[in-house]
């Protein structure tokens, strides 16, 4: 009885992979502001960051010739993602902005061939793509922070809507996210040719991810009724 209810709890808990990293995923864009305000928010932010990255390599069900390569990167990506705050322009931070992108393209590469290659979508499914549609603005964020270090005039931060000049991830979080859903964001504007292009192409995937794949998935979707 024991083993059948312990089996019965894991499998509900692998059944919702893709939910669970929704979760994480939002709960990590919900602490971002409070990451450095109170003691609390700094911890939990990162718990909850660390949970993030390690659960999307749960959810991708990589397969154990390239889980090597996704533990790899996974670790450069926690530090960028949770000790990193700050821009800073030394050999140890770039190379972890690279790697750190070069996990969230691993990732989405990975679950985008898990969630669009199943032909009757389901809840789960749903929320994969979610997922996908998240980790591509965190995967922009670290393009403009990685322009931005290389660039320091490649964003202007309006000092009147801006409490701080030295930008931080959070800001190219908000960019991206901005730009990525196409409702313009109030205070920074990209101002070189590479930081506008590569806005720009944001702007073109989101608008194309939710007009074609998610509506594609969404059509597909057939709640199962109960008898």
């Amino acid at each position: 009885m024991t083993l059948a209810l312990e089996s019965k709890q894991e499998s509900t808990l692998t059944g919702h992979r893709f939910f669970l990293l929704f979760v994480f995923l939002l709960a990590t864009l919900i602490l971002y502001p409070y990451a450095e305000a109170t003691r609390f928010g700094y911890y939990a932010f990162r718990v909850i960051g660390s949970a993030a990255l390690l659960i999307s390599v749960y959810a991708a069900k990589i397969h154990r010739n390239l889980l090597i390569c996704a533990v790899l990167l996974v670790i450069p990506a926690l530090f960028q993602r949770v000790l990193l705050s700050k821009m800073v322009a030394s050999s140890l931070s770039m190379s972890g902005y690279v790697l750190g992108f070069a996990f969230d393209v691993f990732i989405v590469v990975v679950l985008f061939r898990r969630v669009f290659a199943r032909e009757q979508p389901n809840a789960e499914t749903i929320f994969g793509a979610l997922c996908i549609y998240l980790l591509v603005g965190f995967s922009f964020a670290s393009v403009y922070g990685l322009i931005a270090t290389f660039q320091p005039n490649a964003f202007y931060f309006d000092p009147l809507t801006n409490l701080h000049a030295i930008p931080d991830r959070f800001d190219f979080v908000y960019y991206s996210f901005g730009t990525m859903t196409s409702l313009g964001v109030a205070g920074i504007t990209a101002v070189t040719p590479q930081a506008r292009s590569i806005s720009v192409l944001e702007a073109i995937l989101g608008v194309l991810y939710l007009a074609v794949l998610v509506a594609r998935l969404m059509g597909a979707y057939r709640p199962k009724l109960e008898a």
